[in-house]
């Protein structure tokens, strides 16, 4: 049986000098959470499977993404490095895998030229291109939708790009399977009602999707506590819990998080 992974996840803001990681609710009320690379370096001492590095003003700024990071990071850091933010072209790809990137994610450019993960996925293969997801609950059965029965209501879930800026009326359920056929090895999928409530993860989008693609899901958006990602774990087919605002802000360590889903019986690496 693999391993569940505990994935810290860091919104970066380059629009500033140096950068900084910051830190949401909904998309929105950002604050400071600390210097990218220094993160990145104690969640690896504490034990995280991988580091997810998105730079969440760079297609809103039509900003490249941020290769002097990921060298910094890569210096230190020896678990996988995923990037995301400004991946527009294979070219994009291509300078973040020079700069010691493992995986690229795509979204806003995805979602405007789906054939970009096909080219990724045929040039660094398909583990190397995860498909970033974020997605907003839509009540309603609406036809054309992949409507999904919830405690609160029929729903479907739509896409947004920009870093959640813009709708785009795209089915988010019918979009990770048609990425899964473009080539995607990977779903990162984050709850846009979820993000930085604390109120845990959305086990009926994060269920829905995994339940219908092949290829392992990211679930993201709304830990608060362990429990949470236990609960994601027990509950869907997710093969990744990513987590933000608990490390970022010291209410727990990703060690002490991985020991207590072991202790609940999760296969994790210790």
């Amino acid at each position: 049986m693999l391993a569940k992974r505990v994935i810290p996840c860091l919104d970066c803001d380059l629009g500033v000098p140096g950068g900084r990681v910051v830190k949401g609710i909904e998309f929105k009320q950002i604050r400071y959470a600390g210097i990218p690379w220094e993160l990145a370096s104690r969640y690896y001492e504490e034990g995280a499977d991988e580091i997810v590095f998105l730079d969440i003003t760079a297609s809103h700024e039509r900003r490249h993404t941020m290769t002097e990071v990921i060298k910094k990071t890569s210096e230190h850091v020896f678990v996988p490095l995923a990037v995301g933010g400004g991946i527009r072209t294979l070219e994009d790809a291509r300078s973040a895998f020079n700069a010691g990137a493992d995986k690229v994610t795509v979204n806003t450019a995805a979602l405007r030229r789906p054939e970009l993960i096909s080219e990724i996925s045929e040039a660094y293969g398909n583990q190397a291109c995860v498909l970033a997801v974020d997605a907003k609950r839509k009540y309603g059965d609406d036809m054309g939708r992949e409507v999904v029965d919830t405690l609160k209501g029929k729903c479907w879930f739509e896409c947004s790009f920009f870093g959640g800026r813009e709708f785009t009326g795209i089915d988010a359920i019918a979009w990770a399977k048609k990425a899964e056929s473009l080539g995607a090895g990977e779903i990162l999928l984050t709850s846009m009602d979820r993000d930085g409530t604390y109120d845990g993860f959305d086990l009926e989008l994060t269920d829905a999707v995994a339940s219908r693609v092949k290829i392992p899901v990211i679930a993201s958006g709304g830990v608060g506590k362990p429990e949470h990602i236990l609960e994601v774990f027990q509950k869907t087919h997710a093969s990744a819990a990513l987590a933000a605002s608990i490390f970022h802000y010291g209410e727990w360590k990703v060690g002490d998080v991985k020991k207590y889903l072991a202790e609940k019986g999760t296969h994790v690496r210790l």
